[in-house]
């Protein structure tokens, strides 16, 4: 196969530059695992990635085909992998030290480092949507040892990353969960195990009002306000956590998370979804050749779960 179809980019700029093209079939290195996409995630981080802002951060080569999830099945391995076969079915977080070979194509190399067993009761897409949103979730928690006896606090339950941590908290052994949401999404948040609060102007004294004695652990998405609330609420300084901003949250006695590849992290979410203990909610799906419409939705924000591109 000399060419595959796939959503790139020749500069940066508005999601208008995003088309569906032939592009030569992606390399496979000696520890790199080639995978034919079924369903790619769409990430807030993928529009960053399209407007230039992690240019400073991690080197990038034009054409540049987006995308970090994806699921989809083994087409070739390198000589030095041991961990996947031609046929597996496989998820992953594809985060190489370059951007430019992204999952918004119909074959993507994924390091091996990358990749886990897709879960059995998990449909393409919802696999898909899984592996960064859930591994944001996962690490963020864990470093945070979340556990049994916690009072968790989620900024933004209803979204990507946030309707996940709620279901992970409950899986790691916390005894409560807050979650703040728009009014629209509380029934949401309520079916994933968490009591709602509405986010905005005096969020400090809703949560007090339901959590007197304040909580364990905090996990903004936002930065901002609610690094501040979060800072309020908490004993522990240091079980605040903040996937947004880095110089604020390690002010306040925090740590910044920034997600990574982790086949043991990703084989523990898919363990807990074929348990039942973790849903991806999958908001909408749309074809490779709608990704310029996808990306419009997750950038204009208030997504309830996962956008899914499916290849």
């Amino acid at each position: 196969m000399n060419s595959v179809k796939a959503i790139a980019i020749d500069a940066y700029g508005p999601a208008d530059r995003l088309t569906l093209r032939e592009l030569p079939t992606p390399p496979v290195g000696p520890d790199t695992v080639l995978v034919r996409v079924r369903a790619a995630g769409v990430n807030p981080v993928d529009w960053k990635v399209r407007e230039g802002h992690l240019a400073a951060a991690l080197p990038t080569h034009f054409p540049l085909v987006p995308g970090w999830d994806a699921a989809g099945v083994v087409e070739a391995v390198g000589p030095a992998v041991t961990g996947f076969a031609v046929g597996d079915e496989v998820i992953g977080y594809v985060r190489r030290d370059d951007v430019q070979h992204g999952t918004y194509a119909e074959l993507v190399p994924a390091p091996e480092r990358c990749l886990a067993d897709k879960p059995a009761q998990a449909s393409w897409a919802e696999a898909g949507g899984l592996p960064l949103a859930g591994l944001t979730a996962y690490q963020a928690l864990q470093l945070a040892r979340t556990g049994g006896g916690d009072t968790v606090l989620v900024h933004g339950a209803a979204g990507g990353v946030g309707h996940l941590a709620v279901q992970v908290a409950r899986a790691l052994g916390a005894d409560r969960v807050i979650g703040t949401a728009s009014e629209a999404n509380h029934d949401f948040v309520r079916s994933l195990g968490a009591e709602p609060v509405s986010y905005g102007d005096g969020l400090l004294d809703r949560i007090r009002a339901v959590a007197p004695d304040g909580v364990d652990v905090a996990l903004d998405l936002f930065g901002g306000a609610a690094l501040d609330v979060s800072a309020e609420l908490l004993a522990r300084p240091a079980r605040l956590l903040s996937t947004a901003d880095p110089e604020h949250v390690t002010r306040l006695g925090g740590s910044y998370v920034f997600v990574k590849p982790s086949t043991a992290d990703l084989t523990a979410l898919a363990g807990l979804v074929d348990a039942g203990r973790l849903t991806v909610h999958v908001a909408r799906t749309f074809p490779l050749a709608e990704a310029a419409e996808a990306q419009r939705l997750v950038e204009a924000g208030h997504v309830r779960g996962k956008v899914v591109l499916e290849v």
